[in-house]
């Protein structure tokens, strides 16, 4: 038995972010999440294809926080912070129940950007997750905010 209940080959199945097993992460641009029950059919594909970490593109949902969905799996995410905003755009990162135990931390950089931070089984080494979602060529107002993002994630990746 493990600390936590689990019997030794339990807990070596359940390695995650090692060189010694595959971690699936993936990304999916959901077209939204702003509808009910979107959520919950998100982490039944996510368990189907076996995938760990997955980025989530066009969540529309606004705000930033975290949820924990009734089966287990738990949402970071990032959209508009203006009050009554319109719900577009929005990213987000759909966590297994084992991928949440190497969370870090994370942090969300704006309706387009969010990053996340895991621990991996190297103590010197952490897998730094970035999800975007980039505007297309028709929406030109959006460009702009694209070319120059709030603050500059890369020397967040580096800091502990």
């Amino acid at each position: 038995m493990t600390l936590d209940g689990q019997n030794r080959k339990e807990a070596t199945q359940l390695r995650l972010l090692n060189s010694k097993s595959a971690t699936k992460i993936g990304t999916w641009n959901v077209r939204s999440m702003y509808i009910p029950g979107k959520a919950q059919t998100i982490a039944n594909e996510m368990k189907a294809y076996e995938v760990g970490i997955l980025g989530i593109a066009e969540a529309r949902w606004n705000d930033a926080g975290q949820s924990k969905l009734t089966s287990g799996e738990m949402i970071i995410y990032s959209g508009h912070m203006e009050e009554n905003a319109q719900h577009s755009e929005g990213v987000a990162i759909m966590l297994s129940k084992e991928a949440q135990k190497t969370l870090i931390g994370w942090e969300p950089i704006s309706a387009r950007i969010i990053m996340a931070k895991f621990k991996t089984t190297n103590k010197r080494i952490s897998l730094n997750i970035i999800q975007c979602y980039a505007p297309t060529i028709s929406r030109k107002n959006s460009i702009n905010c694209w070319k120059k993002p709030p603050g500059n994630v890369a020397p967040k990746t580096s800091q502990s």
